[in-house]
């Protein structure tokens, strides 16, 4: 089965958040939710969907997909995925460890693997583990929002549409205390984005949300590379430390787990490699005795086959889902329902993205 063609697809829609006023988007600055959709083609007429990361930056990936790593790929054998990725890694590795081009890499991955699904006749899940979960816990993702009230209230909404864990991307210990009251029993994953940038700064925080039921603190100090002050700030810290988001290799969360960084460990499949990378981290993560918990704020293939991931997987961990209204999802199938999100038993990934969207 060789490649034919690789065109990639820029899906774009008007979201809304829950917020008073201000700009969309929160801490993202987005002012629209965008997905890169990739899809590969073979010559036995069955193709696949994989996705790159994303939001802003979805043209630069685009245009690495479209000039340098689409091109590479035609011709290519589509059953060996291993050897292929292994041989686009080394083509390209002079571009960027982590970045477009290994967004892209990631994105071609997913595809693949979409593609074998298919070829066997079973759903993605299947080939990945033997759990065959039918449904998967979800936790809510909000968007930063600065406002306590605004906080409160969409801490509300979300518990109201049924979810039992909550995201914050707040620092401000008066919006984080706000969730608390509104959800005194509902556990609050604090995702800060490296704000602090003193390890004193981040063990403080810590240590004052510990009592706001708070089960991790996420991407505690900036820059997310310094692997030792994560370790510092684990040691030093009364809750747990998450991070791993902005790992581009999995080589850096091997380095993660000799230092003894985290609790849990967030790869991203949009970033760091695809289905292939996300599999060999798992691994990584058992003989660790680490978390797995993947970072996928997404609404394309990507969240798909996170989905199919944590469906298959041994230990029954949540999947995060944006908590943001789309005009026009990519796959409008795809809502959580009571707080759990159903996983697609079709061939494959299960689903076709609208492209009329």
């Amino acid at each position: 089965m060789r490649i034919t063609r690789v065109t990639t697809h820029h899906h774009r829609t008007d979201f809304t958040y829950g917020a008073s006023a201000g700009g969309v988007g929160g801490n993202l600055h987005l002012r629209a939710m965008d997905t890169l959709l990739v899809r590969v083609e073979t010559d036995t007429g069955l193709h696949g969907w994989g996705e790159g990361f994303g939001f802003t930056l979805v043209e630069t990936t685009k245009d690495a997909i479209d000039r340098l790593i689409g091109p590479a790929c035609i011709g290519q054998d589509a059953t060996d995925i291993a050897a292929l990725m292994r041989m686009l890694a080394r083509r390209f590795h002079n571009f960027g460890r982590n970045g477009a081009v290994s967004f892209g890499l990631s994105a071609i991955d997913i595809a693949l693997w979409d593609i074998r699904a298919k070829a066997a006749g079973v759903p993605l899940h299947a080939l990945l583990g033997d759990a065959r979960r039918g449904s998967v816990p979800a936790y809510a993702s909000l968007l930063r929002y600065g406002k306590p009230d605004d906080v409160a209230r969409n801490v509300t909404e979300a518990l109201a549409r049924g979810y039992r864990h909550i995201k914050l991307h707040e620092f401000d210990l008066a919006c984080i205390r706000a969730a608390h009251r509104a959800a005194p029993d509902t556990p609050l994953l604090l995702d800060i984005n490296c704000v602090w940038n003193t390890e004193e700064e981040a063990a403080q925080f810590c240590e004052d949300v510990a009592g706001l039921n708070a089960a991790w603190v996420e991407e505690p100090i900036w820059p997310p590379e310094d692997i030792p002050a994560i370790a510092r700030i684990r040691a030093a810290s009364p809750v747990p430390i998450a991070a791993g988001e902005c790992n581009g290799t999995v080589e850096d969360f091997c380095r993660m787990f000799e230092l003894r960084a985290v609790d849990v460990a967030q790869p991203s499949i949009t970033k760091i490699g695809g289905v292939s990378a996300m599999l060999e981290i798992a691994e990584l993560t058992r003989e660790a005795g680490v978390r797995l918990v993947p970072h996928c704020p997404y609404f394309g293939p990507g969240l798909l086959a996170t989905l199919h991931f944590l469906a298959a997987s041994e230990e029954a961990e949540p999947i995060e889902i944006y908590f943001a209204d789309l005009a026009r999802a990519p796959y409008p199938a795809l809502i959580p329902r009571d707080g759990a999100i159903a996983v697609p038993d079709a061939p494959g990934l299960g689903f076709e993205p609208d492209l009329a969207a």
